[in-house]
């Protein structure tokens, strides 16, 4: 059975794009009416995702990263398969650090739900209503995606290890709880005073932990090493939206390196500065989003609707050039004022960090190029930036530049 699984899953694995419709129904229905039952079927598919899975792993990819990509490529309707491989695979790589913990929980498949690998696709079936070609046919689909995924560079912290069997860590530092709480509380908010309260206290917990931390380990010679990590950049607007995660990033002394075509950046920085990067940008992009729609729902002077990808465009970019320039502007304050609190302590201590930051980020991707973006739309440059001077950030220190992944040019 094994070999009938893995001839149809190579016969759809090197189809051409024009055969490969054709290639598909001819694996499931061969699939489907196997001699050798369904449940033999299953265990055999089963036995191929963890091989598939494996090269995964081994060039570079993360479990996030696997479901993000099915969910850009293939759609919504292929993400509980993607999740039973996610799920399986923890089984045997449980350590391989705290992000990688992290993603399985986030996508809630840190064990498999199905009885047995025998019943696996019986089971599948019934939860998405699929027949068994319908199922054999999805699972085909997934698998050559997964399989066609190139290598990319691993991550600093959760780059490939040999499996181990030791229990994984759960949960979040205790900070970073609260300061989720915090900014979920200021998006919900409709009062904008109330707001800039929560997010304002989030900033202040986020600027203490990291200049505690990067005091703590200067003053015990810690040799800890910058890390990284990937965050989704989606369609549609992924340019500007990737330019205001590189200025998030740049502010909390990081660098974040944009993958256009598989629609993440790479983010290199300290661990503690990573989570604040990914707090703040998701809590600045759900503000932004917002405004934008709020902005889009009116007209212009001449009655052109503004729901226009210009328009969008525009407002985001402005948005995200205005946002650079406050945490650019709440950098210098923050980090004097903790300079001459540790009497004049602080400022080496964080050029060394720069420095790390810089090396690992050229050693990561030595090749990287910077992009411009363009604003075409004079109102989407306007709202952008009304938005921006209304978003709510508080102070942050900003620790170090990063490689600007765009480079706004205003209308």
């Amino acid at each position: 059975m094994s070999t009938l699984v893995e001839t149809q899953f190579l016969a759809v694995l090197s189809a051409s794009d024009d055969a490969l419709e054709d290639a598909i129904d001819l694996g499931a229905s061969l699939l489907a009416a196997s001699a050798a039952g369904w449940p033999e079927v299953s265990r055999a598919v089963l036995a191929l995702y963890d091989r598939t899975a494996d090269g995964c792993w081994r060039r570079g990819w993360q479990p996030a990263d696997v479901v993000r990509m099915v969910g850009r490529e293939l759609g919504e309707r292929h993400l509980a398969v993607a999740g039973d491989l996610v799920a399986a695979q923890a089984r045997s790589y449980p350590g391989t650090g705290r992000r990688w913990t992290t993603q399985l929980r986030d996508l809630d498949a840190t064990a498999p739900w199905w009885s047995g690998d025998d019943a696996y696709l019986t089971e599948l079936g019934a939860r998405e209503g699929l027949d068994r070609f319908g199922t054999a046919a999805r699972v085909l689909e997934l698998l050559r995606l997964i399989a066609r995924l190139p290598a990319i560079e691993p991550l600093a912290e959760a780059s490939f290890q040999e499996p181990v069997r030791k229990q994984p860590v759960t949960g979040e530092p205790r900070q970073l709880g609260r300061i989720r709480a915090l900014l979920a509380k200021a998006e919900s908010s409709e009062f904008p005073e109330e707001a800039e309260a929560f997010t304002a206290k989030a900033q202040e917990l986020m600027t203490r932990h990291s200049i505690d931390e990067a005091l703590i380990g200067a003053q015990e010679g810690s040799r800890h090493a910058p890390a990284a990590c990937r965050i989704g950049v989606d369609a549609p607007y992924d340019g500007a939206k990737a330019l205001l995660l590189d200025a998030v990033a740049d502010a909390n002394g990081c660098q974040a390196i944009w993958s256009s075509t598989l629609g993440f950046s790479t983010v290199v920085g300290f661990d503690s500065d990573l989570d604040a990067v990914e707090l703040l940008y998701t809590s600045l992009l759900v503000q932004a989003t917002a405004t934008m729609n709020r902005a889009g729902s009116r007209y212009h002077e001449s009655g052109r609707s503004r729901r226009t990808k210009t328009f969008r465009q525009t407002f985001l970019i402005a948005y995200a050039d205005r946002i650079r320039e406050r945490l650019t502007a709440a950098k210098e304050e923050a980090v004097a004022a903790a300079d001459e609190a540790t009497d004049n302590r602080l400022l080496p201590v964080l050029a060394a960090r720069d420095v790390a930051v810089q090396e690992t980020t050229e050693r990561m991707f030595p090749t990287k190029t910077t992009h411009r973006l363009r604003g075409r739309d004079a109102d989407g440059w306007k709202y952008g930036k009304a938005a921006a001077d209304r978003a709510e950030l508080g102070h942050r220190d900003k620790i170090a530049r990063g490689e600007q992944v765009a480079e706004p040019t205003r209308p």
